[in-house]
């Protein structure tokens, strides 16, 4: 029947082949089949989700029993009968992810591995970074069409059942994000732990999550007039409960006293309660009521009236993945430099001079692609590093490259995770002072690739802010050529660039030693 649905509708839409996404989240794993339509765009057709309580697990043992491993397997064996109905049979056109209840076990390994070998499934594991970046391929879509979006500031929220994403933009463009360890089912273990009864439950929640709601509160200082745009099943729950006129075809308005009178009442009803008035299983039961508490305890400390709700989740965003064909987009490499440069503003980092930094870096990075063979990503460690490796002299001028290495490997910038943070952090570290050694703290636990990394981009910023240690108002006109001699940085200019030469020449060393080449400065002048 699916299959003749899906003939019938593609001979209609002109859609492409299906394509299937998966989540294995804390109480549930969860599966969307759409099929991607022209313009980069999806079309949902089918969603299923089976309950299995991997959070459980986790949060009250550190891993994930072998009833559960197994329930797992039998859930994503069930999806793959679906998934052939719909003829999907590629690996291509199959993504599967896990985020906290799976991270945080100390079996992931062997979760995944049973799940590959019982089922050819690839599980993905996913950190703080890519979570970010998938929630801002969902939202984005959405958020483009609300008129306040690029003339205000706009929080978007999760809370998962072991943790919590804030993601914060900026007139359209984003802040900063950041991952909390404060999620429902934490919250719901908490409560059974301290055995009370449910008159007492919003008191003993409330001030379970006091200290977070401070910090994120604390740690978003809006601009001007802030929104909230509130991701998650419970929201939508309440959304529709609230407005059950509510299509979900666009973001709805909730008040945020009529969701907090809503939220007091789920919390006194028991389990079994909850299951029979509304048709829920028994661990989103007892995960609701916890999870819209936070919302509501977060949006009155921001004094917020209204919230949005939409029907956006991890899944979305996969699937706007998929459909434009890649995970490093023009504008999402854009949004990872606009929360860099926020970090920068913030530590009063001379941006002109970190542009100027930055550029060259890009230039001396594309002219050496064949030697380096580095990725995207690491391009963007590189940028990130070049905006803000004088970010150090906010607490000192003494050993500021030291001081920056702190700084960055403590900053929430948007898209890089706690070991991209990492080496954007040593790379800076290394844009002057001592190169590179076994002994120093951080880089010495590296693994050896990722030491060649920091090697490698660290070569190239300590050449590319050379050529502007002087902090230059425009930047230089530079073109790079390999010669005989190794690389000539070909400076176009009119001016006397000896000065120039003399830095890079002492800058260099580094670059030799990883690249095997010389490089130097020589004058190309300008027509009159």
């Amino acid at each position: 029947m699916r299959a003749k649905r899906l003939k019938q509708s593609k001979s209609l839409m002109g859609g492409g082949d299906p394509v299937a996404v998966i989540e294995l989240g804390t109480t549930s794993i969860r599966m969307v089949i759409a099929e991607i339509t022209r313009g980069g765009k999806f079309r949902v057709l089918d969603t299923l989700q089976q309950v299995v309580s991997l959070g459980r697990d986790t949060f009250t043992d550190g891993q994930i029993a072998r009833s559960t491993v197994e329930a797992c397997v039998a859930a994503l064996r069930s999806f793959q009968k679906v998934m052939r109905e719909y003829g999907i049979v590629e690996d291509r056109h199959v993504r599967a992810i896990a985020t906290s209840a799976v991270r945080e076990a100390e079996n992931r390994d062997a979760l995944v591995d049973r799940i590959q070998i019982a089922t050819g499934i690839q599980v993905a594991i996913i950190d703080e970074a890519e979570i970010s970046r998938l929630t801002y391929l969902a939202v984005r879509p959405v958020l483009m069409r609300q008129p306040f979006f690029k003339k205000s500031d706009t929080l978007v929220l999760e809370v998962g059942g072991g943790s919590t994403e804030a993601l914060m933009f900026k007139k359209g463009k984003v802040g900063n994000s950041h991952m909390y360890r404060l999620g429902s089912l934490r919250l719901m273990q908490m409560l059974g732990e301290y055995n009370a009864p449910r008159a007492r439950a919003v008191g003993i929640l409330s001030s379970a999550t006091d200290s977070t709601i401070d910090q994120i509160s604390s740690s978003l200082q809006p601009a001007g007039k802030l929104h909230m745009l509130a991701l998650g099943s419970d929201t939508r729950f309440a959304g529709a409960i609230l407005h059950p006129e509510w299509d979900k075809q666009s973001p709805i308005r909730l008040k945020v006293s009529a969701l907090e009178v809503l939220t007091h009442k789920l919390l006194q009803m028991t389990t079994d309660a909850l299951v029979k008035r509304y048709k829920m299983s028994f661990q989103e039961a007892g995960t609701v009521g916890p999870a819209l508490l936070i919302y509501v305890r977060l949006a009155r400390a921001l004094k917020l009236r209204h919230i949005l709700v939409a029907e956006v989740n991890l899944r979305s965003g996969l699937l706007a993945e998929m459909a434009t064909g890649g995970a490093w987009t023009a504008e999402f490499k854009r949004q990872i430099m606009n929360s860099a440069i926020a970090v920068g503003r913030h530590y009063h980092v001379d941006l002109r001079h970190a542009r100027h930094v930055a550029s060259y870096a890009q230039k001396i990075f594309d002219y050496l692609r064949e030697e380096h063979r580095l990725n995207a990503r690491d391009e963007m460690i590189l940028a990130v590093a070049s905006l803000l490796h004088e970010s150090g002299l906010y607490v000192s001028n003494s050993s500021h490259h030291k001081h920056s290495f702190y700084l960055i490997l403590n900053s929430d910038i948007f898209g890089l995770g706690s070991r991209d943070l990492l080496l954007a952090a040593l790379v800076a570290r290394y844009h002057r002072g001592a190169t590179p050694r076994p002994g120093h703290d951080h880089y010495a636990s590296l693994p050896r690739e990722s030491r060649l990394t920091v090697n490698k981009l660290s070569a190239i910023l300590r050449v590319a802010n050379a050529l502007d240690r002087n902090h230059s108002v425009s930047a230089l006109d530079i073109e790079l050529q390999y010669t005989d001699e190794g690389v000539r940085i070909a400076v176009r200019t009119r001016t006397d660039i000896t000065m120039v030469q003399h830095r890079v020449n002492q800058r260099s060393e580094l670059f030799e030693q990883v690249y095997g080449t010389r490089v130097a400065v020589c004058q190309h002048r300008k027509e009159t």
